[in-house]
């Protein structure tokens, strides 16, 4: 019986943060299940057997779940937790996007290069830029004016600066990457999704008065954007 209870509370549409036990949509939350040896292992997908306990997807939240043992007493049993759990979700994070940009790529709905970049946003429906972290404040700037040029009064394009150029010349497999453009399609939409939620995940944690996120640029960006991404992660 408790077991089928514990089933049921976990098919509803909210979950509790063991950290701040406030609730949130699975969405907006890191899933974590106990693997062998009680190793404390995070379902960023929400697909692995066993009961699960959640954190607000925050490295911020998920550094101070470790430090406070939340795990332990959210499982109610001993666990085996890595200190470093935060920064390792932020890599699984990033290398999911870094994938799903590939795929983007593979779809043909990626565009390097600076001028090519200016032209797409006159040519093509753009879902998103893409700069590198390490790019100059120049091509930002001319990128932001061929933005602000565009015809139709279309709304704003989120400009996503998540990734190093390093970074992306290996997911899109050129050399020095510092400007893309992303042609919407379906496989830019699962793209995006990721993108939110790992910008969602680096942003330190809001004031109780504040939307969750609402101070990273990354995020804001994207949340610009007319489509919905508001149901993150998934496939």
């Amino acid at each position: 019986m408790a077991k089928i209870r514990s089933l049921e509370a976990e098919s509803g549409s909210q979950r509790t943060c063991i950290v701040t036990r406030t609730k949130g949509e699975p969405e907006t939350m890191i899933r974590f299940v106990l693997g062998p040896d009680a190793a404390v292992v995070p379902d960023l997908k929400r697909k692995l057997p066993g009961r699960g306990v959640w954190v607000t997807a925050s490295a911020e939240r998920v550094a101070e779940a470790v430090k406070r043992q939340a795990f332990s007493r959210g499982f109610k049993t001993k666990v085996c937790v890595s200190e470093g759990l935060a920064d390792e979700i932020e890599a699984l994070l990033t290398k999911d996007c870094l994938q799903a940009l590939s795929l983007a790529n593979k779809a043909g709905l990626v565009i390097t290069g600076l001028t090519k970049v200016e032209r797409a946003l006159a040519d093509h429906p753009v879902a998103g830029l893409i700069q590198a972290t390490d790019g100059g404040a120049d091509g930002e700037r001319k990128l932001r004016a061929a933005l602000n040029q565009r015809p139709g009064g279309e709304p704003a394009t989120p400009r996503l600066k998540l990734f190093s150029s390093s970074q992306l010349d290996l997911a899109l497999g050129r050399t020095n990457v510092i400007h893309a453009a992303l042609i919407e399609g379906p496989a830019a939409a699962g793209f995006l999704r990721r993108c939110r939620k790992l910008a969602l995940y680096r942003t330190r944690a809001a004031k109780p008065h504040d939307r969750p996120g609402a101070s990273a640029q990354e995020l804001a960006d994207i949340d610009d954007h007319r489509t919905d991404l508001d149901g993150i992660g998934g496939n």
